[in-house]
């Protein structure tokens, strides 16, 4: 979900090159994204300057990963969501309901997990998740990602809700994650990707250089109908869990203006 700082490069560089000890795979090549691709993925609201894609999918702004055949059904009027001081309609419909989340992950992930769903919980919302023992009875899988994640710079991946109902898989690439020492950070990284999973953009959207450095960067709204949430910044909100980066050791749970956003979207 974050750029890498120093730290995070060298954590993953170790990752790669553990990775291609283990095993002696070919390194996978990115695919050249047409013209046509960036042209509507700009039009959607996002940063077409960071667009990766390899087998049919595409990885955007660093953890948003939307299929081809996802992208052709989309279109700037079916108010694809920006971020979460703003809200469009593209979010999880049908509530009150319980979005079930099955860990297929090591423990250490579990309980992150359980960190991350108690914090959406305890703000009463219309939603409710719940941690289940069964891959058929989720609504939200988190499972590690391909290896080849190491090589394309990604080291972790959801999408948004299509029909109403959220995004199915969070993508964990455990080389990285597993090296993180604070349960709480992997849990605001959980937290970030399950916000992305029902629905919500980049806190600072308007301005990724405010949490990620660089040069000022706005992933722009795309037309999609940026609807402000009162009582919310309409810039970058500090601290806050949808942060477009940060460091996967901090923890980042969620603010006044977070809790004021999610209260009003569910």
């Amino acid at each position: 979900m974050r750029r890498l700082n120093q730290l995070g490069i060298l954590a993953l560089t170790l990752a790669m090159l553990w990775s291609c000890q283990e095993n002696e795979t070919q390194r996978p090549e990115l695919e050249e994204v047409p013209k046509e691709v960036l042209e509507k993925v700009a039009a959607l609201g996002f940063n077409a300057d960071e667009v990766k894609m390899y087998n049919g999918n595409l990885f955007i702004e660093g953890d948003i990963k939307i299929s081809l055949d996802q992208l052709e059904r989309m279109s700037p009027s079916d108010g694809l969501p920006v971020e979460e001081h703003y809200h469009t309609d593209n979010l999880v419909t049908g509530t009150p309901r319980t979005i079930n989340v099955f860990v297929n992950m090591p423990q250490k992930y579990k309980d992150a997990t359980d960190i991350a769903i108690d914090r959406y919980n305890d703000e009463s919302l219309n939603l409710t998740f719940n941690r289940v023992s069964s891959s058929g009875q989720a609504d939200i899988t988190i499972k590690a990602s391909p290896w080849y994640y190491y090589w394309f710079g990604i080291l972790g991946s959801a999408g948004f809700p299509e029909n109403g109902d959220p995004y199915g898989t969070i993508l964990m690439t455990r080389g990285y994650y597993d090296n993180v020492s604070n349960i709480n950070g992997l849990a605001t990284t959980i937290a970030h990707e399950m916000g992305h999973c029902i629905g919500f953009r980049h806190t600072d959207y308007m301005d990724r250089s405010y949490s990620c450095g660089g040069a000022p960067d706005n992933e722009g709204d795309g037309g999609v109908g940026a609807n402000h949430i009162p009582g919310t910044p309409t810039g970058p909100s500090a601290n806050s869990w949808m942060l477009a980066c940060g460091s996967p050791e901090g923890d980042r749970p969620f603010t006044n203006d977070d809790k004021t956003a999610l209260g009003y979207v569910y």
